[in-house]
């Protein structure tokens, strides 16, 4: 393997202080191929003393020219990793040189080293939300070594199909000290999930050579995906709120229900998105977030009317965006308000507006499940079939109420045959 073939780059940053804004505390960022690693040096220096244009202390102080002189070592000792691991024709990467630097090797691997070589290498690969997701469960498995095992971390190798059970154990004992609901059983699914996905990679790069997962099995438990009835997305559309943000929040849930966009894609539209369809009307062309998945999606007329009402508004125009920008917590506690209002007894969220779409609006109304997928952003029709599961108990509802209706005409039909 010949070393023209990689692109390496050291640099020394400075990051803030937490503790003191005079002080900056120094980090070596490695990039190899694209790929970047960073990791504190555990060096603290005076910001008005960092030069970043010379990545080193400009002060001529004798603790300065000690940390010049250490941060040369660094670097030379670094750049020898490198050039050894391209000798050795093996590959090199940030994560690897950072753990040869600390005198890592693949038997002292923790669980927590993995954490961090986790996040550092999806940072830029999943979405924010996801990865906020993998620190909650990161936060689990912390708290679960700390009160269950007695320790601050546990080697990858010590990991096995007790740990595993013992910590989905730990996560439907645990009781929230705040205002969080308990987890339910598909909430702990999902962090044995994520926790499974990190020791996958592990397994990859070989860092375990036995899966502790092999034997454990994720249990979802299926659950009916909640909508609005037409009765009930009628009695919103007729309200009228008085408080801004009561319509507002009405209006964007309204607008999902018209659309199924979910939350982060409604937030993320920009004019730009709107753009003359095929038929002449407009459109929105945008991608999921979530899946990158393109969606063109046809204004409805209920849709467009919120689109022109918040067309001039000086928030969104400040911000670029089609709506003013609120973080889905707040619309989703408003929801709640909105749900008293309108009689509607339903656990509102503002993702039941796009489930809303995919029921009330669109399957209920004919429209072919394949055109439902696609305005979904769904990547498999699989993924769509849920939302005609739940309409085969809407049509049950549906033709009990006709039988009750037809009742009385049944009877009184055999009364005149007698």
């Amino acid at each position: 393997m010949k070393s023209q073939e990689h692109t390496f780059r050291l640099l020394f940053v400075a990051r803030p202080h937490p503790s003191n804004k005079e002080d900056v505390r120094i980090y070596a960022r490695i990039t190899v191929n694209g790929v970047r690693c960073e990791f504190t040096l555990n060096t603290i220096v005076k910001a008005k003393h960092w030069s970043k244009a010379k990545e080193r202390v400009t002060s001529t102080t004798i603790e300065a020219r000690k940390t010049n002189f250490y941060l040369e070592g660094v670097r030379s000792e670094l750049m020898n990793i490198y050039r050894d691991q391209l000798l050795k024709k093996q590959l090199p990467s940030p994560h690897t040189i950072k753990q040869l630097f600390f005198g890592i090797s693949e038997e002292d691997i923790t669980l927590q080293y993995l954490i961090d070589y986790h996040a550092e290498s999806q940072k830029d690969i999943l979405a924010w939300g996801t990865l906020k997701n993998y620190l909650t469960t990161a936060k689990y498995l912390k708290s679960f070594l700390k009160k269950r095992k007695k320790r601050e971390d546990i080697f990858l190798k010590e990991l096995n199909y007790r740990f595993i059970t013992e910590f989905e154990a730990f996560l439907r004992a645990h009781q929230p000290v705040d205002h969080q609901r308990p987890l339910t059983n598909n909430g702990i699914m999902k962090h044995m999930e994520r926790f499974r996905k990190m020791i996958n990679m592990a397994v990859k790069l070989e860092w375990l050579e036995k899966n502790p997962f092999d034997k454990y099995r994720l249990n979802f438990k299926k659950t009916e995906r909640s909508f609005l009835t037409p009765q009930e997305l009628q009695r919103m559309e007729e309200k009228h709120f008085s408080i801004d943000r009561l319509q507002f929040t009405k209006d964007l849930f309204v607008f999902s229900c018209y659309t199924g966009l979910a939350y982060i894609d409604v937030h993320n539209l920009t004019p730009d998105n709107l753009v003359i369809g095929i038929d002449g009307g407009q459109w929105i062309y945008t991608k999921r977030q979530k899946t990158e998945m393109p969606v063109h999606i046809p204004l409805l007329p209920a849709a467009q009317v919120i689109v022109e009402k918040y067309k001039d508004s000086p928030k969104a125009i400040n911000q670029n965006k089609l709506f003013p920008s609120i973080s889905n917590q707040r619309l989703n506690s408003y929801l709640k308000e909105i749900a008293d209002v309108c009689n509607i007894k339903k656990n509102l969220s503002f993702h039941i507006a796009r489930h809303t779409f995919a029921t009330t609006i669109a399957l209920s109304n004919g429209v072919p499940i394949e055109t439902v997928s696609k305005i979904l952003g769904h990547t498999k029709l699989s993924t769509t079939q849920v939302y005609a599961k739940v309409l085969e108990n809407k049509i049950s509802e549906d033709m009990l109420a006709l039988k009750d209706k037809l009742l009385p005409k049944m009877k009184k039909k055999r009364q005149i045959g007698s």
